[in-house]
């Protein structure tokens, strides 16, 4: 088995979060009387952390006042309606028990607040994942490497035998960081050209091909 760590992204990689996500940040635009957003946009702009969500989904010229506003408002809402819509995608929870069971390490590592990471993986995943960590304070986020070399620690693991799973261009910079392997997932928030074009090395289709490409 060439893998024995595995650490997955959370929106568009074992989560479809896009629904909730849009629709709390159209809440927020709208509760301060601006325009509101597209799904196309939010999709695009999801993947470096919620406060960078909203500073894209913001006005361009927008005041760091009218941010910051517009940012509480946001996390008031997601808080409440974080499971409103979200779901895993169809394969991923059988997925994760059979690498388990196969003696893979499974993680999760978010750019999200990490109180609604935990609270998103025990409503959907409960005692699945060996480590879940979102952005914590003094910790800095994806693509940089720290957010990884805490859960490794955490695990009694490193860096060799582990792969890094996730659905976007920031997930292909961790992964490239971290001097591990990249497995990119067309079903979430990039598709597959957008992928190929930032660098990706292997594409799944499906949690199925992900499963066999781990334990190949």
């Amino acid at each position: 088995m060439p893998y024995q760590t595995a650490i997955f992204d959370l929106d568009g990689t074992l989560l479809n979060t896009l629904d909730d996500l849009h629709r709390a940040v159209n809440h927020a635009l709208a509760a301060l009387g601006l325009p509101r957003r597209g799904l196309a946009e939010v999709r695009l702009f999801t993947g470096n952390g919620i406060r960078r969500l909203i500073d894209l989904s913001v006005p361009e010229g927008a005041s760091q006042d009218v941010a910051d506003r517009v940012f509480a408002k946001f996390k008031a809402y997601y808080d409440k309606h974080k499971l409103d819509a979200t779901r895993p995608y169809t394969g991923m929870p059988e997925v994760i028990g059979d690498l388990r069971g196969a003696g893979v390490a499974c993680a999760v590592v978010s750019n999200k607040a990490d109180s609604a990471v935990q609270g998103i993986i025990d409503h959907f995943y409960p005692d699945t994942f060996d480590c879940v960590m979102g952005e914590r304070a003094g910790v800095r986020r994806k693509p940089h490497r720290d957010m990884i070399d805490v859960v490794l620690r955490e695990l009694g693991r490193d860096a060799d035998g582990m792969v890094y799973v996730g659905d976007s261009e920031v997930d292909i910079e961790t992964a490239r960081n971290c001097g591990c392997p990249c497995l990119s997932c067309s079903w979430g928030f990039r598709d597959r050209s957008w992928l190929v074009e930032h660098g990706a090395t292997t594409i799944v289709d499906t949690p199925a091909q992900l499963e066999a490409k781990i334990l190949a």
